[in-house]
């Protein structure tokens, strides 16, 4: 069963929250995390993205970077500052974005959860990824940015979360975004009492982090080796993460863009996707259910609807994705490995499909799809299956912030 168990977080003061919360360090490149931060000292960028502070083009995985992030670190502990919370506690975590909402419980998750499968995987991680995350971690001693976990929905943790949320929140800070950050601190007994209640949940399911996740279980595995009277309770062996009730995941569509129609001229490819597609000239840019997807190609869209039965395809193959991989972008478009082509680009769904519409017009890329989202549902079946996630399937909004509470260890 899964744990997810209170624990001293390292948090700023109530007034200075909203100066140190930060977007995630892998939703932005150097440039955008350096105008963020700009005249901010205490953003948690300058953490999570101390090259922000270095001279540009330095090599983002030198010595120095990570020398930079415990320096950095250091210093916003002393000026913000970030305080170790007196008990052990569990945080509830809210998140409102227009008019949607999502309530999930910050707490710390177990590296042996990741290991024995407890924690389930839906993607592949990197081996570069893998090693910032881990030596970023093991530079600091902390956990500093939270996975992002669902579970399937129980009664009792959201009556209890209901009543919990009633009272004064410690944090209620509103991002430039818009995105709303509330979170409340659970006092010791209640949050014994929803630590219990998780380990009545079999399994959680990465979202969103499978790096950070990763990190964490190779962080245990260099710590526990050093310590002599290792029990498996020690702070290294729990990382940080939120967990939300699957029924509350908003997931938005991850859209392609090609850059080359591959030596076809745009009627050729359009003949080419007829012969297992029906292609229609919509005036929608946005399917309106899973198995279909639209294209914009020479300034028109067209919705594209498979003439075979998706419903015999197995868990992976009737993936929206895979049906356009498998049938229009590997095939007739050239690009065989999504993960590794450069020929196409991966534009999250939170950017809308005026963004595929600039790509192909300005003529950067040929043909564009925006896609039908993939559901948490069919993620979990995919994790429940062992399967692996084709890349670039799920685009999770809104994201979490780095900052509001870390996990020391």
């Amino acid at each position: 069963m899964a744990k997810i168990m209170p624990f001293h977080g390292l948090v700023p003061p109530q007034e200075k929250a909203e100066e140190v919360a930060a977007v995630p360090y892998d939703v932005v490149n150097s440039e955008e995390a350096a105008a963020l931060a700009a005249g901010n000292p205490l953003s948690f960028l300058h953490v999570s993205r101390p090259e922000i502070d270095m001279e540009p083009g330095i090599d983002l995985h030198a010595d120095r970077v990570y020398a930079k992030a415990a320096e950095n670190f250091k210093k916003l502990c002393e000026t913000a500052p970030l305080k170790l919370d007196a008990g052990e506690h569990l945080y509830i975590y809210r998140l409102i974005m227009g008019n949607h909402t999502q309530t999930g419980i910050l707490g710390a998750a177990s590296a042996d959860d990741y290991r024995n499968n407890i924690i389930k995987k839906h993607e592949k991680t990197r081996q570069d990824k893998e090693d910032d995350r881990t030596r970023h971690v093991m530079t600091l001693r902390s956990h500093t940015g939270p996975a992002f976990l669902t579970y399937q929905d129980s009664a009792e943790i959201n009556t209890l979360v209901a009543e919990l949320t009633q009272a004064m929140p410690t944090f209620d800070i509103t991002a430039a975004d818009g995105i709303q950050h509330i979170i409340w601190r659970v006092d010791p007994v209640n949050s014994k009492k929803l630590s219990a209640m998780f380990e009545k949940i079999p399994y959680l399911y990465i979202a969103d982090g499978h790096h950070r996740s990763a990190a964490a279980a190779r962080t245990q595995a260099e710590c526990a080796p050093e310590n002599p009277n290792h029990t498996g309770k020690e702070d290294y062996n729990f990382f940080l993460a939120v967990t939300f009730p699957a029924s509350q995941l908003k997931i938005l569509p991850y859209n392609r863009a090609v850059k080359t129609l591959n030596s076809l001229s745009a009627e050729q490819l359009k003949e080419k996707i007829s012969e297992k597609f029906t292609v229609t000239p919509t005036d929608n840019p946005s399917p309106q259910k899973s198995g279909e997807f639209c294209m914009y190609l020479k300034g028109k869209w067209y919705l594209i609807q498979p003439k075979f039965d998706i419903g015999k395809l197995g868990v992976i193959e009737c993936l929206d994705v895979s049906i356009l991989q498998d049938n229009i972008l590997g095939p007739l478009l050239g690009i065989d490995d999504p993960r590794t082509s450069t020929g196409i680009d991966f534009i999250g769904g939170i950017r809308g499909t005026k963004e595929l519409e600039k790509l192909v017009d300005s003529g950067s890329h040929a043909v564009a799809f925006s896609m039908f989202a993939t559901t948490v549902g069919q993620l979990m079946d995919i994790a429940d299956a062992n399967e692996i996630m084709p890349p670039k399937s799920t685009w999770f909004e809104p994201k979490l912030r780095d900052g509001l509470v870390c996990h020391n260890f």
